[in-house]
C-alpha cells in the first residue's frame, strides 16, 4: 500500500512538472508576437536584443532558441539563459554575472599595485567587468608569472571572492612572496682552452656576493641567462673557435624552490685561421670600394664580429645607392685538415627602392615635429642608408628617448618603394642637479638645479639654477629653443643674478651680477655647432668690512657701479657614446666673450676636452683638461668678477669650491686671469655589481692652478704654483641624476688653502 501511494504521487509530480514548464520539452514552430527579457540589472536590453537571432515576426523553433542561448553565453556577462514561450511571446531568462567591485592585494612588496594591477588587465580582470571563475584562474597565473620572473618561485597566492550589495563582488589576492631563488652554482662543463672562472667572469649572473642585494645579479632569470650564453658564444666565436657549439643547457631548482644550480656543456671545436677573402655577386662595379670596407684580416683568426661588422658595412653601403634590400651572405669554406677557413662574400642588391612615408611611433609626448625636423632622409627621396642612419642618430642625441629604431617595410603591391617607421621610447627629460660642500669656515652650502629638455613635448627646455650659500647666492633663469628657425639655429635666453661675498656675516662687502643674455646655435655640419649672441650685464659693489684692494681700486677707477656689453662666440662637439656614463669618444668645447662696449672691457676665453678609452670591458681611462684665458681691453684693468678660481668637483677635488686662486693683503680670494685643470680618472665597475655600469667606482688625480691677475696684487708667488691631489670616488646613475662622491686628499698645498676631504654632486662629471 505504501509502495503504490508513493507511484502516485511521482506520477502527479512529473504531470505538474510537464504542464507547467512547457518549455522544457520541444515546441511546434510559431511566429514571435513579442520577445520580453526578464533578469536585467546592469546590462542593456539592446545588448540582448541585438544578440539574438530570432526577432519579431521571424519563426521561431527548438534551433533557434538552442542558437539563442549560445549566442548569449557568449557574451560573457550572464550566469544562467534560459528560453521560455508564452503563447506566441518569447521569455528570455536570464542571471548576470556578478560585476567586480574592487581588486586588492595583500602581501605585495615585490611590486607596485599598479603595475599588478594593468597585469591582470591583460588577462581581462579588472573593475567593473563581470566576474568569471576562469579569468580568477588566469590571473592567478599571470601573478605567479610576474614573480617568477622575479625570481620568486616560491610565490604563493590565495583569491578570496567577497560578495557585496547589487551583484558585485570585491577580490582579494593574497600574496606569500616567499625568498627569492638564487643561483647557488654556475658549471661550464667541456671548456679546455679558457679557464671556468674566466668564462663565468664573463656572465652577467653570479652565485653572488656583497652587493648582491643591489645587482641581484644572483636571482636567476631566463632572458639573463640567454644573454649570458650569447655573450660566451661571442667569446669563442671571435677568437677563431668556428665550430663552437652549447651542447645542452641545464637548470635544476631545489626542493625548497630558492637554490638554483646551472650547468652549461660546451664543445669548443678547433681554431681556425682564416686564409683568404674573397668578393661574389654584383657589387655595382664597385668591388674596390667594398673591398676597402672588410675587416676580415687573412692570417688572423677567425672572429665572428669582424664578419658581422663587414656584411653589415656593405648592406649599409647598399642603402647609400638606394636598395634597401641588399642582403650579403658571409660563405665559410672549412679546410678542417689545416684548421684553415676561407670566407666569400655573395651579395645579391636586389633593387633600388624609394621612400615612400615616414611614420613615427611610440611619441605620446613628443610632439612629431620635433622628431621630424631630425630627419635627413625625406618622404619621396631615393632610400639613401646614411641619411637614415645620421636621421635615427640626430633623433637619438636630443636625450628625449630611451630607445631609438628604425625599421623598413616594403609597400604591398609596390616593390620599389618601402615605408620608414621610427619606433621611439620616451624617458623622462627632467633633470635635478644637487651639490653639497662643508668646511668649518662656511659650513654648508647647497646648489639646486632643475632643467626640463623637452618641455611641453615642444622641443624647447626650462631650467632654473639656486645657489643657497650664504657667501656665494645665485638665481639663474634659462630657455632654448632648438630650432628657433627652419634650418636648425637655436637660441638661448639667460638672465641671471649672482652675489657673493667672502664671509657669512652681511656687514662684510658683497659683490652683485644681474644681467641677461641671447646666444644663437648655427649648425655648420651634422657634428659642429657654433654659438655667437650678446649680453648686458651690471655689477654691483656693496662697500662693506674689509673690502679687498683689488675691490676699490675697481670702484675708484669706474664706479660701484659698471656695466658691460659682452658679444660671445662659441664652438662644440661630442663623439662620446653616453652623456651619463661614457666609456668611449670625446668631448670638446670652446667658448669666447668679448666685451667691446660699456665700462668694463676685457676678453675671456675657455677651451675644454674630454677623452674616454675603453681599456677593457670593465675598465675606462678618462681625462679631463680645462683652460681659460682673460686680458683687458681698450686700457681698461680685467674686471675682478671675470676672474678664475679653481678648487672643487670639477677643477681640483680635496679643495674647496672656488678657493684656488691669489689672495690679497687681508687673505681674500681674489681669482686669477688664467686657469688650467688636469684630471685623470680610472673607472671600473663597483665591486660586487658585475659589469653594471650604473654603479661605478673610481680612482683619480687631479692637478690645476689659477694665475694671478695682471694688477700684481698676489703677495705669495706659491699662489700661481700647480695645486694637485689624488683620491677615490663612486659614481650612480641615480633616479635624479648622476651622483659623484668624492674622497681626496691633497699631495700638493699651500698653508692658506681651504681643504674639503669629501664632496659630492648630483648632476655633473669629472
Amino acid at each position: 500500500m505504501h509502495f503504490n501511494r508513493f507511484r502516485l504521487n511521482a506520477l502527479a509530480a512529473l504531470a505538474t512538472l510537464v504542464l507547467s514548464t512547457p518549455s522544457a520539452w520541444a515546441v511546434d514552430p510559431f511566429t514571435v508576437r513579442d520577445i520580453r527579457i526578464e533578469g536585467l540589472q546592469r546590462v542593456e536590453p539592446g545588448t540582448v536584443f541585438v544578440s539574438l537571432p530570432v526577432q519579431v515576426g521571424d519563426i521561431y523553433n527548438d534551433d533557434k532558441g538552442s542558437a539563442a542561448i549560445r549566442a548569449l553565453f557568449g557574451l560573457g556577462l550572464f550566469k544562467d539563459v534560459r528560453i521560455e514561450t508564452n503563447g506566441d511571446v518569447l521569455v528570455v531568462v536570464v542571471e548576470e554575472r556578478p560585476t567586480i567591485a574592487a581588486v586588492e592585494f595583500v602581501g605585495t612588496k615585490e611590486f607596485d599595485k599598479d603595475v599588478l594591477v594593468k597585469s591582470l588587465r591583460d588577462v581581462g580582470l579588472a573593475d567593473g567587468r563581470p566576474f568569471d571563475k576562469a579569468q580568477m584562474d588566469r590571473a592567478e597565473q599571470e601573478l605567479k608569472r610576474q614573480y617568477i620572473n622575479r625570481s620568486l618561485y616560491a610565490a604563493q597566492v590565495v583569491t578570496t571572492v567577497t560578495p557585496i550589495e547589487r551583484n558585485r563582488v570585491n577580490l582579494t589576492f593574497t600574496v606569500t612572496e616567499g625568498d627569492p631563488a638564487q643561483i647557488s652554482e654556475i658549471r661550464i662543463v667541456g671548456n679546455k682552452v679558457f679557464s671556468e672562472s674566466t668564462l663565468r667572469g664573463l656572465f652577467d649572473l653570479d652565485t653572488g656576493g656583497w652587493m648582491s642585494w643591489y645587482t641581484k645579479s644572483n636571482r636567476y632569470s631566463r632572458a639573463k641567462l640567454n644573454a649570458d650564453i650569447e655573450t660566451l658564444r661571442s667569446y669563442y666565436l671571435t677568437r677563431g673557435y668556428l665550430e663552437f657549439k652549447i651542447e645542452s643547457t641545464q637548470v635544476a631548482m631545489a626542493p625548497n624552490k630558492t637554490d638554483i644550480g646551472i650547468t652549461i656543456n660546451i664543445s669548443e671545436g678547433e681554431r681556425f685561421v682564416v686564409s683568404g677573402v674573397k668578393l661574389a655577386g654584383n657589387y655595382l662595379e664597385k668591388n674596390d670600394e667594398f673591398k676597402s670596407l672588410v675587416t676580415i684580416r687573412p692570417g688572423q683568426a677567425y672572429n665572428a664580429d669582424d664578419v658581422a661588422k663587414t656584411s653589415k658595412a656593405f648592406t649599409d653601403y647598399f642603402g647609400n645607392f638606394g636598395y634597401a634590400f641588399a642582403r650579403v651572405e658571409a660563405i665559410p669554406e672549412v679546410d678542417r685538415v689545416n684548421n684553415r677557413v676561407s670566407l666569400t662574400l655573395q651579395a645579391n642588391p636586389s633593387r633600388r627602392a624609394y621612400v615612400r612615408k615616414i611614420n613615427v611611433a611610440g611619441n605620446t609626448r613628443t610632439r612629431d615635429v620635433v622628431v621630424r625636423r631630425e630627419f635627413r632622409q625625406l618622404e619621396s627621396s631615393w632610400y639613401d642608408g646614411d641619411k637614415i642612419r645620421l636621421s635615427r642618430d640626430r633623433v637619438d642625441r636630443l636625450g628625449y628617448f630611451g630607445e631609438v629604431g628604425v625599421e623598413t617595410q616594403e609597400v604591398p603591391g609596390s616593390p620599389d618603394q618601402v615605408d620608414l617607421t621610427l619606433n621611439v621610447t620616451e624617458k623622462p627629460t627632467g633633470s635635478l642637479s644637487l651639490g653639497a660642500g662643508f668646511s668649518s669656515g662656511d659650513g654648508l652650502g647647497l646648489s639646486f638645479g632643475l632643467k626640463q629638455e623637452n618641455a611641453f613635448g615642444s622641443g624647447n627646455s626650462l631650467g632654473i639654477q639656486i645657489n643657497t650659500s650664504k657667501i656665494n647666492r645665485v638665481l639663474v633663469l634659462n630657455t632654448t629653443d632648438p630650432y628657433f628657425t627652419e634650418d636648425g639655429v637655436s637660441r638661448t635666453i639667460d638672465l641671471y643674478e649672482k652675489t657673493s661675498s667672502p664671509y657669512q656675516d652681511t656687514s662684510y662687502y658683497k659683490l652683485i651680477t644681474a644681467g641677461g643674455s641671447m646666444r644663437f646655435g648655427v649648425p655648420f655640419t651634422e657634428i659642429d655647432t657654433v654659438f655667437f649672441g650678446a649680453g648686458i650685464e651690471k655689477t654691483t659693489i656693496e662697500p662693506g668690512t674689509l673690502l679687498p684692494t683689488s675691490y676699490a681700486n675697481y670702484a675708484n677707477e669706474y664706479g660701484y657701479s659698471s656695466y658691460a656689453l659682452p658679444f660671445t662666440v662659441g664652438w662644440a662637439r661630442d663623439s662620446r657614446d653616453s652623456s651619463l656614463a661614457p666609456t668611449n669618444g670625446k668631448l670638446q668645447r670652446a667658448y669666447a666673450e668679448w666685451s667691446f662696449a660699456g665700462d668694463s672691457r676685457y676678453l675671456r676665453t675657455t677651451y675644454q676636452y674630454q677623452q674616454y678609452a675603453p681599456i677593457s670591458k670593465q675598465l675606462t681611462a678618462a681625462f679631463n683638461a680645462d683652460v681659460g684665458w682673460g686680458r683687458a681691453a681698450g686700457g681698461r684693468t680685467f674686471p675682478i668678477f671675470k676672474r678664475f678660481y679653481g678648487g672643487g668637483l670639477g677643477s681640483v677635488r680635496g679643495f674647496e669650491q672656488g678657493s684656488l686662486g691669489p689672495m690679497d693683503a687681508n687673505g681674500t680670494i681674489v681669482g686669477g686671469d688664467s686657469k688650467l685643470n688636469l684630471n685623470f680618472e680610472l673607472l671600473a665597475p663597483f665591486p660586487g655589481v658585475g659589469n653594471d655600469r650604473t654603479l661605478r667606482m673610481y680612482a683619480f688625480l687631479d692637478a690645476g692652478m689659477v694665475g694671478g691677475p695682471d694688477n700684481g696684487l698676489a703677495i705669495n708667488a706659491d699662489a700661481n704654483s700647480l695645486r694637485s691631489s689624488v683620491g677615490v670616488g663612486i659614481s650612480w646613475i641615480s633616479p635624479v641624476g648622476p651622483l659623484r662622491l668624492a674622497f681626496a686628499k691633497p699631495i700638493r698645498k699651500f698653508d692658506n688653502d681651504r681643504i674639503q676631504n669629501m664632496q659630492f654632486q648630483i648632476g655633473t662629471s669629472f
